[in-house]
């Protein structure tokens, strides 16, 4: 009798992390996308003759995103790619929220695309995550615009160490919503610092004075001193019994299963950006898995490895 007893080795690489206050302004109204000062060129796309013609066409949309397979993020690629178009055409410049990573290097694809645009984008600090994209007729680009800015959310974290998911629940819970928020770079027992639009700036000095359960003090900070780690990488290899995602990170992060089904629970633990909902998900080749305050892994390679037995 000959039984077969699969295991899978997954082959991954992990990321490691390395003014004064005043009353503010109510809650300001957001457009979704709002025009400022002119940036310069991240680069001059170029167009193949099968669309060289403006942007704007409904067709040639189509064509740009065609190859994404996300149909959410497809959309929102064609939403931006409809923001460039009046950009162009009115000669003006717009930005856009704070986009996920998905969106963000789909998005720029695409606009490298069209001759009569450019674009940057603009995270706070040079790793950034979650970015906002300045988009525009290549004619008036001339100026870096002001479309980020970072705040310092200072409190006694010592014996209430909080989470990103706890920064992040308190700013959301000011009224804002997440599009205006950038990333949270998590500081210890100091607390953290946050990226987000200019706009909200006076409005989070004054309504954000608690995170968990710890009172904190918040103050606009100049983007050069965000305090950040330069990505290190390392290469490992795991043999585990099946490809869930509390399986994986745990041996990719190097922490229990149950921590990881606690982290889980908490909202910490991300699969391509979006929380993971249950602990049993099934990872494939490709796929980034990210813990709050450890880093992030990418699933590189995932052999199937078969060992056989004769009785």
């Amino acid at each position: 009798m000959i039984t077969a007893i699969a295991a899978v080795s997954a082959r991954f690489a992990a990321w490691l992390p390395g003014g004064s206050t005043k009353a503010g302004p109510s809650l300001p109204q957001f457009l979704k996308f709002s025009p400022s000062p002119s940036p310069p060129p991240l680069s001059r796309g170029r167009c193949g003759e099968a669309l060289a013609q403006r942007v704007g066409s409904g067709t040639l949309n189509d064509v740009l995103v065609q190859r994404i397979g996300d149909k959410s993020v497809a959309d929102a690629v064609i939403n931006i790619l409809e923001m460039a178009s009046r950009a162009s055409l009115r000669r003006e410049i717009l930005q856009t929220d704070f986009l996920t990573p998905p969106v963000l290097k789909e998005s720029i694809s695409a606009l490298e695309k069209l001759t009569d645009v450019k674009a940057v984008a603009h995270g706070g600090y040079p790793q950034a995550e979650r970015c906002r994209i300045s988009i525009g007729n290549t004619e008036i680009f001339t100026t870096e615009p002001d479309v980020v800015a970072a705040l310092s959310i200072s409190g006694n974290f010592e014996f209430e160490l909080c989470s990103h998911g706890d920064f992040l629940g308190s700013i959301i819970g000011t009224g804002i919503v997440r599009e205006k928020v950038g990333d949270i770079l998590l500081q210890g027992k100091r607390g953290a610092q946050v990226v987000v639009v200019p706009e909200l700036t006076e409005f989070l000095i004054s309504a954000l004075n608690k995170v968990g359960n710890v009172p904190v003090s918040c103050q606009q900070i100049p983007l050069f001193a965000l305090e950040y780690e330069p990505p290190r990488t390392k290469s490992s290899t795991t043999v585990e019994a099946s490809l869930r995602v509390d399986a994986i990170a745990s041996a990719g992060f190097n922490i229990s299963r149950s921590k990881l089904v606690s982290l889980i629970s908490n909202g910490d633990v991300r699969l391509n950006w979006s929380p993971v909902m249950k602990n049993g998900t099934i990872l494939r080749t490709g796929d980034i898995v990210s813990v709050s305050g450890k880093g992030r892994l990418k699933v590189k390679l995932i052999p199937s490895c078969y060992k056989l037995f004769q009785n």
